[in-house]
């Protein structure tokens, strides 16, 4: 994507692993287009669906609700899907496109940076219902919310699906992040965090405030 067709979009804000209905509504008021519910076992965010239908009700007109798998069975994921009427889901696992287009809503697939990077080409091709992909810092098998970014120059190039960039992002380096790799959108989770799962009010407003000061770069530049 050129820096001249980048200019015409803004960079999509995701905010993940909410966990309480204050921090949804924060985020719905400072601009998010998207909130994210955990469901990964592994994930010291997850919730159950129950929690998350309920928590889905903080959420502002046209901010979307986003499910997060990581490996989860058939059943679960119809849970959450059921539950909470997600306008996405974003799969982290080793779940194939198969598995991953059956649910009837739009999915993203996670790649993870901390391995082998797959061309993309290769990752096209295997997922090709896939609506975007977002790249996180956790190796294979691991999961995102470490906090730890990834050496953004390894980056696929030549996607034609948009790009969400994650892991390791915070309010100090997503200007310089988004500058770097013109992604679609971003994703944060432990960046705006004080502790898993509990979001920092200051540290969110910081972060919204980064990506639109890069934005206006990006759109000065371009």
């Amino acid at each position: 994507m050129t820096t001249m067709l980048r200019s015409l979009f803004r960079t999509r804000i995701k905010f993940c692993g909410m966990t309480r209905a204050g921090d949804i509504r924060l985020a719905s008021e400072l601009g998010a287009d998207a909130v994210g519910f955990v469901f990964a076992s592994r994930s010291p965010r997850r919730l159950r669906p129950e929690e998350a239908r309920l928590l889905r009700g903080a959420l502002a007109p046209l901010v979307d609700a986003v499910a997060l798998f990581a490996d989860n069975t058939v059943e679960e994921v119809r849970e959450a899907v059921k539950q909470v009427r997600p306008m996405l889901l974003q799969f982290h696992g080793s779940e194939e496109d198969a598995f991953c287009r059956s649910f009837g809503v739009a999915y993203i697939k996670a790649v993870p940076m901390g391995g082998a990077i797959a061309s993309p080409n290769d990752l096209q091709l295997r997922y090709p219902a896939a609506a975007g992909f977002l790249f996180d810092s956790h190796a294979p098998g691991g999961s995102g919310g470490s906090g730890a970014p990834f050496d953004w120059n390894l980056l696929p190039k030549q996607l034609t699906k948009p790009i969400m960039l994650a892991g390791g992002l915070n309010p100090d380096n997503v200007c310089d992040a988004i500058l770097a790799t013109l992604p679609w959108g971003v994703d944060v989770s432990s960046g705006i965090e004080s502790a898993p799962g509990i979001k920092d009010g200051n540290r969110m407003r910081r972060f919204v405030e980064q990506v639109r000061k890069a934005d206006c770069h990006v759109e000065h530049s371009g």
